[in-house]
């Protein structure tokens, strides 16, 4: 979708969603050159809002608590195999597999994060300890079947750099950019 159709969107529904505004955001950092349509429709997006005709959804903060309570028992268990039986176990693997069995625990504020914390280790610890030993077990019986696969988010110091900047534009006031432009 370009820069055009996303303002078209965003015009008609009255609201920028955060994937629209990667979007656009993408757009304007991979083209050398905008045209002069593209310039006409960032402006037209920019006055809508400014008046408030066009609303920027916020981003929304959550976390999955299950996803650390997994990976502190799974760290815990594979540190102690490995030193035991002089192996490597994958974390990644052990703990996806162990996640999908067993329910999300989302929260948007500490306090909520807290009570999930606290309602997992009276309610759900068993069954996240079997389900991170299922994982275990089932990694340790695997054979390495694609040792070309590519790990999610293994990325190159540019790449790095990119995305650093990128949070940095988003979240940080006054923020220099490359060129020593501000960002705001």
């Amino acid at each position: 979708m370009g820069i055009q159709e996303i303002v078209e969107q965003a015009l008609r529904n009255g609201y920028l969603t955060p994937t629209q505004e990667a979007e656009v955001g993408r757009i304007c950092d991979k083209a050398t050159e905008l045209s002069m349509e593209d310039y006409m429709a960032l402006d037209r997006l920019m006055g809508a809002l400014l008046t408030g005709q066009v609303v920027a959804v916020p981003r929304k903060q959550f976390i999955n608590v299950m996803e650390e309570l997994v990976l502190t028992e799974a760290m815990t268990r594979i540190a102690a195999i490995e030193a035991e039986q002089k192996c490597a176990l994958d974390l990644g693997d052990i703990a996806a597999y162990a996640l999908n069995r067993l329910p999300p625990l989302y929260a948007t504020t500490e306090e909520g994060a807290q009570y999930q914390r606290q309602r997992a280790q009276e309610e759900l610890m068993d069954l996240i300890r079997s389900q991170v030993q299922e994982a275990i077990n089932h990694n340790m019986a695997r054979p390495q079947f694609h040792p070309e696969r590519s790990v999610i988010g293994k990325t190159s110091g540019k790449e790095v750099f990119s995305q650093v900047s990128s949070l940095l534009q988003a979240y940080a006031n006054d923020y220099e950019g490359p060129k020593g432009e501000s960002a705001r």
